[in-house]
């Protein structure tokens, strides 16, 4: 299941976070955002217990969104031990997605 982070328990569920975590930065009127939902809530279930899938809303949460720069959405960073560590820009399918998870899990 997919985590809501907001820009109040950003630092605590994401940069505090032991788990690498993968944060989608989307919007309610974003069509790419809403192909990106069930792909994004199907990966954090199958690597349930190795990464935390979260998503911020951009609309409602833009403090993360500028301190972060994104200017385009979908959006989906890898944080590790709260660094970034990779981007993706766009949507990018499940392969696309499931590249960031392995990299962040360490496959």
């Amino acid at each position: 299941m997919t985590v809501k982070v907001t820009d109040q328990n950003f630092d605590s569920e994401v940069l505090g976070e032991k788990l690498p975590v993968l944060v989608d930065f989307w919007a309610e009127w974003c069509g790419p955002c809403k192909m990106a939902e069930p792909v994004l809530e199907e990966l954090s279930n199958t690597y349930s217990g190795k990464i935390v899938i979260s998503k911020l809303n951009v609309d409602e949460n833009r403090d993360s969104s500028i301190k972060y720069g994104v200017q385009s959405i979908p959006t989906v960073i890898l944080f590790k031990e709260g660094k970034e560590v990779q981007r993706q820009i766009g949507y990018a399918g499940k392969n696309g997605y499931e590249k960031l998870i392995k990299i962040g899990i360490g496959e």
